[in-house]
């Protein structure tokens, strides 16, 4: 039976079907492998409670786990605590930029409170001349902002 951190890094393979550069492990949808008295058990949370992907990803990790000769396990979904973006790993919010998506702040932006845009780096030429242009981007947890600069559209992932 390979240990926890084995099937962590076995897992790292299951990619985000929305963003099909980042693990769920780099997403902070992993949450937990634990191998007890030969049971695998696999905690998963989505980062919205509507998430549309967490079916597929979960079937995934189930396909995962069986392609690795594991037949005793169980995949968990747990709601308590809510996913967060602080939960994106570094190498996670790199590989989003480099995909083309900017990463949500380490931190709440203050001008969010006061009724202000963040200011949002766009993630093809680095400019913060950006704009929001609605809430909602190519998924739930994005917002869609264009570059003043380079003209061209991009994904924010939301921060929560």
């Amino acid at each position: 039976m390979p240990s926890a951190a084995e099937i962590e890094q076995l897992l790292e393979a299951v990619k985000d079907p929305e963003i099909p550069v980042i693990s769920i492990r780099e997403l902070g949808v992993l949450r937990e492998v634990s191998v007890n008295n030969g049971e695998v058990e696999v905690t998963i949370t989505p980062t919205y409670s509507g998430c549309p992907a967490m079916d597929f990803m979960r079937v995934e990790v189930e396909k995962t786990l069986k392609q690795a000769g594991i037949a005793h396990f169980s995949v968990k979904q747990v709601l308590s605590p809510a996913w967060t973006t602080d939960w994106i790993s570094d190498s996670g919010r790199k590989k989003l930029l480099d995909f083309g998506i900017a990463p949500p702040p380490h931190s709440a932006d203050i001008r969010a409170l006061k009724g202000r845009s963040p200011v949002v780096a766009c993630p093809l030429c680095g400019s913060t001349n950006t704009e929001l242009l609605s809430q909602f981007g190519s998924t739930a947890c994005k917002a869609l902002y264009r570059c003043k600069a380079c003209k061209e559209p991009f994904d924010l992932f939301k921060c929560h």
